[in-house]
């Protein structure tokens, strides 16, 4: 049986509660989880993990944020921490999240529209890499990004950066702009100039 999401009006008004295939067919607005885990490494420098989705799920074979999940009905943005635990393995508390509000996200591929209302997190973690432990049939590996080299990646400033890597073959891989989920408003790149300002003690954080 589908995923029952609830769904809202464009002024984000609950309007009722529908199966997930038809919600992405129609284009309705619902709500989802994402977080973003990010952590310094040994030398101090700063970085995101980030997943490459499985070529049969939504948006194959993309970069994507580090968890995200959506919120099925009647659940609020603090059920969606189990996406963390799901996805990664670390079995964490919604108070141990750092909160970056609420952010809309729109993007059509084909007959797949979807309409996010998502509840934006940052969460600081500092193992390795091989730590993590992910579902194989829903993510085909994990990369380690250099904050740096993404947000050079992602403003245009370079064609391509490495990033190290768990399940993809090799240890470390080439990434392209065009490698991440497209978004109308940067999305990625806002992500990353947030945790950038956290990680320079800025407590005001806002997606």
């Amino acid at each position: 049986m589908s995923e029952l999401f609830d769904i809202y009006d464009q002024g984000l008004n609950h309007i009722g509660v529908k199966a997930r295939d038809a919600v992405h067919r129609d284009g309705d607005w619902h709500q989802v989880f994402h977080c973003w885990v990010i952590g310094r490494d040994l030398e101090g420098e700063a970085f995101v993990i980030l997943q490459k989705r499985a070529r049969d799920k939504d948006y194959p074979g993309k970069i994507d944020i580090s968890a995200a999940g959506h919120l099925e009905a009647g659940e609020s943005p603090r059920d969606g921490v189990r996406e963390i635990k799901e996805e990664l393995g670390l079995q964490l508390d919604y108070d141990d999240l750092i909160p970056l509000g609420r952010r809309l996200g729109m993007m059509k591929d084909g007959d797949f529209i979807d309409c996010q209302i998502c509840h934006v997190y940052l969460y600081e973690c500092d193992q390795p890499l091989n730590a993590y432990r992910y579902p194989l049939d829903e993510i085909a590996g994990l990369l380690k990004l250099n904050l740096d080299d993404g947000l050079s990646l992602l403003s245009g400033a370079v064609e391509d950066v490495s990033a190290a890597a768990v399940g993809l073959g090799a240890t470390e891989i080439v990434v392209k702009r065009c490698d991440f989920i497209p978004s109308i408003d940067n999305y990625s790149l806002k992500a990353l100039i947030l945790a950038k300002r956290y990680f320079a003690g800025d407590k005001d954080l806002w997606i």
